[in-house]
């Protein structure tokens, strides 16, 4: 496994069941994806309270909904892979502190957008990651697609977010992650490519490239 993979080259025997589905419907059945949409919350403190009062305000839209949903999805996604690394003990040094630090900040994420979306909160899936968490080689390399992939997702639905507390909570988590990126980068590097920040700018993806992505990597079981 390279260090500077995609998501698109991870496992692929997996399945979103519902991702699609879930796009272009607005039923209110249990599944893997439903009401999806891309942009995440922010943390306890920066990103919590604002979208809490949007929601308690009667602001939160359901095109917001959608896209909280689909959020905490991947956060769901990061929150259990950085956990299962860090129980597994298979880290050391640098390493094992990132992988500490950033469970805390994705299980962090997942309460805030969890209390933000009340009762609409999607359930957390079941997850398989192929024992990526097992090495420290691999672990770094799934973090950083993990990691690369949601910046640019989380920027490809920016605009797409109508409450300015979601957009404000949207814009704090981006900027976590953006650093986790770099942070996983620099580890993996050590100097050499990937270097922390490769690019002057980022591309975002659309909500289907990384659906499509996320299928492909068959991490989440159902």
């Amino acid at each position: 496994m390279h260090d500077d993979m995609t998501i698109e080259e991870l496992d692929r025997d997996g399945a979103v069941a519902e991702a699609r589905a879930g796009l272009e419907e607005h039923s209110t059945r249990g599944g893997l994806l439903r009401r999806v949409g891309l942009v995440a919350g922010g943390g306890l403190v920066a990103g919590a309270i604002p979208m809490a009062l949007a929601r308690a305000q009667g602001g939160v839209s359901k095109n917001d909904m959608k896209i909280l949903n689909y959020a905490l999805t991947l956060e769901y996604l990061e929150s259990a892979f950085y956990a299962e690394a860090v129980a597994k003990g298979k880290l050391s040094g640098s390493a094992a502190n990132f992988a500490k630090v950033v469970a805390g900040h994705e299980a962090a994420h997942v309460e805030a957008l969890q209390k933000a979306l009340g009762s609409a909160a999607g359930k957390k899936p079941s997850f398989d990651f192929k024992g990526t968490t097992g090495s420290q080689k691999m672990f770094l390399s799934t973090s950083k697609t993990l990691e690369d992939t949601g910046v640019s997702a989380y920027q490809g639905q920016a605009d797409k977010i109508d409450s300015s507390a979601i957009l404000a909570s949207a814009g704090s988590i981006l900027a976590v992650e953006a650093r986790h990126a770099s942070w996983v980068r620099d580890l993996i590097g050590a100097g050499k490519t990937p270097v922390p920040a490769p690019d002057a700018f980022n591309a975002p993806l659309s909500m289907s490239a990384v659906l499509s992505a996320v299928k492909g990597t068959g991490f989440i079981k159902s």
